[in-house]
């Protein structure tokens, strides 16, 4: 064999040496790579003790995300993360919204937090009793809530949330509402409107049958009027059926909270006699039965009261000045109470 045979065979070998060696390389950084890769799923990303709060917006992609973690160093391999979350399938599955992040959490964890949408959770109550105008200056007052409503006339807001026309008053349940960061006011309204049709349509659907009552409106009116009247939760279905037996009766309620409710801005505080004696859509003492609308927001128990109302003969009650009532059955008794609770003298 002469030496131009020789050389391609020494070259030949050469190539397969520097192969094999290339090969052996990237043999050993793939498993080192698959060993740093695993590390880094099953280890707690370095998420503070006190915890932190992760903004994630709508429409934000998971290499974004990564990206922001690492600059906050709460992840050391940003594309680690998104090569896990590709490979776990949840990279298109991300929720907006705004993560409460724990110390001890994997990056596995920290993933499927971000898809399982568990997001912050504010809360916003709503009181029983008060008006729209109340419940609107509360929701206004919130900075929880991101304010988009232009226009908080009474119209503007029922057309904002998707019913115009209907009067606002009493048809929001008083309720606890939790919601993330970035709900808006007309979503809140939205929601707390649908809650209220719901569970007055419920509970109109399993009203005792022989009230004196037409529509769930009629009683969403005297629930709130009980509302109003009522110091002592226990005494809410009395109260009902007081009313309750006025209107089967044709008396009139002769309720103070209707005829304050129809003073409007000039009620100060006190009432008067005249005041009971000028007409309004709203004297009870002047017109017979119920009002045109609702005269505050009724909770649920004041509407479950005068669908299920104390059955009796008492027609009359009279403050006690602690919250509870004294309830009479006749006009003599009822007056003796009123000297004794209200006139402050000896009933006669």
């Amino acid at each position: 064999m002469n030496d131009l045979e020789r050389k391609p065979a020494r070259v030949g070998g050469i190539v397969y040496r520097i192969f094999g060696f290339l090969l052996l390389v990237l043999s050993f950084a793939a498993a080192w790579l698959i060993m740093d890769f695993q590390s880094f799923r099953h280890n707690p990303v370095s998420i503070p003790a006190q915890g932190t709060t992760l903004f994630v917006t709508q429409g934000s992609s998971l290499n974004s995300i990564a990206a922001r973690l690492a600059q906050q160093g709460i992840v050391d391999h940003p594309r680690y993360l998104v090569w896990m979350g590709r490979y776990l399938k949840l990279d298109a599955k991300l929720k907006a919204g705004e993560f409460d992040l724990q110390p001890g959490s994997t990056p596995e964890q920290l993933l499927h937090q971000l898809t399982d949408g568990k997001v912050v959770q504010y809360s916003l109550a709503l009181i029983e009793g008060q008006t729209f105008a109340e419940m609107l200056q509360r929701i206004e007052q919130s900075e929880l809530l991101q304010h988009t409503l232009e226009d908080t006339g009474s119209d503007a807001v029922m057309t904002a949330i998707g019913y115009p026309g209907l009067q606002p008053e009493g048809r929001f349940l008083p309720e606890t509402y939790h919601f993330p960061r970035g709900f808006s006011d007309e979503e809140f309204l939205r929601r707390a409107y649908i809650d209220m049709d719901r569970f007055l349509q419920n509970a109109w659907s399993e009203r005792e049958t022989d009230l004196p009552l037409k529509s769930p409106y009629e009683a969403l009116i005297l629930a709130s009027i009980v509302e109003k009247e009522t110091g002592l939760a226990s005494e809410r279905p009395r109260i009902a059926g007081v009313f309750i037996q006025r209107l089967r009766k044709g008396m009139r309620l002769q309720t103070d909270p209707t005829v304050i409710y129809g003073m409007g801005d000039a009620y100060d505080g006190d009432i008067r006699f005249r005041d009971l004696k000028k007409d309004t859509p709203y004297n009870t003492y002047t017109r017979k039965g119920l009002p045109p609308t609702p005269i505050a927001m009724p909770g649920k128990d004041a509407i479950l009261a005068v669908m299920h109302p104390t059955e009796g003969k008492e027609l009359y009650f009279v403050a006690r000045g602690d919250g509870s009532h004294h309830f009479s059955a006749t006009l003599r008794e009822h007056e003796n109470m009123v000297d004794r609770y209200i006139r402050k003298r000896k009933p006669r």
